[in-house]
């Protein structure tokens, strides 16, 4: 195994990113970190200026933390950000970065994510690994409409990517043994197919109202170990994300009990509160006091 993975990134030297929202910019971020010469790739140029700006914060304080001497954490910031590149056209970029490896990062949506990887059939080269982030899709099922069965595998991130040490490497049954075998291409992965169902049941103790949050939060920290409770990591991974999961396997499996809709969730989401990153969600993160 070893020897396929030193196989397998010894033939990186340049990647795309696709997608410049939470997850692709911190992959963009810890690739790039790691010497690696990376396109970011958006639609939209203020998603784009956004996303630079936030690694370059984000590098010069992993690097304020790590050298403690601010001009050398700002030397090699700007030698990390030397090595990020950012377009907001996707067939020119294709062309100028020559990628050895695509990771797509965009919104957890099949059809979206079927409709890039396409149109990057078309135009990459045979040899071009193409990887997606999804956290809840099928490989298989975004692989399906690509020539490159063999070369298209999953890289799923854990956010935040730079703080995460976990890649989960996926297979599917084309997969070739030189790109990928580490898991078989199964919903949720190992993470999540773990992760999901202690989060839904949860939210399904609160609903029953035999717990508070708080008291949820606190027994999983103090009686587990866990660094964060269910409800904060609900949170901090957002509702709309865990929804997808959720919805995307309850399309598999509707008569699992354990991935019925939870509509908790469902509410929160329909309203707009997702968590952390809109200020609310199950907390209130606008409040001193967050419940």
């Amino acid at each position: 195994m070893h020897g396929i993975r030193k196989r397998f990134y010894s033939t990186i030297n340049n990647v795309l990113v696709c997608g410049s929202g939470l997850m692709g910019r911190g992959i963009a971020q810890v690739t790039a970190f790691s010497g690696y010469n990376v396109t970011l790739y958006d639609i939209k140029q203020d998603v784009l200026n956004k996303a630079l700006e936030l690694i370059k914060d984000n590098l010069n304080h992993s690097f304020n933390k790590q050298l403690n001497d601010k001009t050398k954490a700002v030397e090699q910031t700007n030698k990390t950000l030397a090595r990020i590149k950012a377009s907001t056209d996707l067939n020119s970029t294709f062309v100028a970065s020559s990628p050895d490896l695509v990771i797509e990062a965009i919104i957890e949506d099949l059809e979206a994510k079927k409709t890039l990887f396409a149109h990057l059939d078309k135009i990459a080269p045979p040899g071009v690994i193409f990887a997606s982030n999804t956290s809840s899709l099928s490989i298989t099922d975004i692989a399906s409409g690509v020539s490159r069965k063999d070369n298209f595998v999953g890289l799923h991130f854990f956010s935040p990517v730079p703080i995460m040490k976990l890649v989960e490497i996926v297979k599917t049954e084309h997969s070739s043994p030189e790109t990928a075998i580490i898991c078989k291409d199964t919903p949720g992965f190992i993470v999540n197919r773990l992760l999901v169902p202690y989060l839904l049941e949860s939210v399904k103790l609160y609903d029953q109202g035999i717990a508070s949050i708080k008291d949820i939060d606190t027994a999983m920290k103090l009686g587990a170990g866990y660094p964060m409770g269910p409800f904060e990591l609900l949170d901090y991974v957002g509702l709309d994300v865990v929804k997808f999961i959720n919805d995307a396997w309850h399309a598999k499996n509707p008569q699992d009990p354990m991935f019925q809709p939870s509509q908790s969730i469902n509410k929160l989401v329909a309203e707009g509160n997702l968590g952390k990153k809109t200020g609310k969600g199950f907390y209130d993160y606008t409040k001193k006091n967050k419940l």
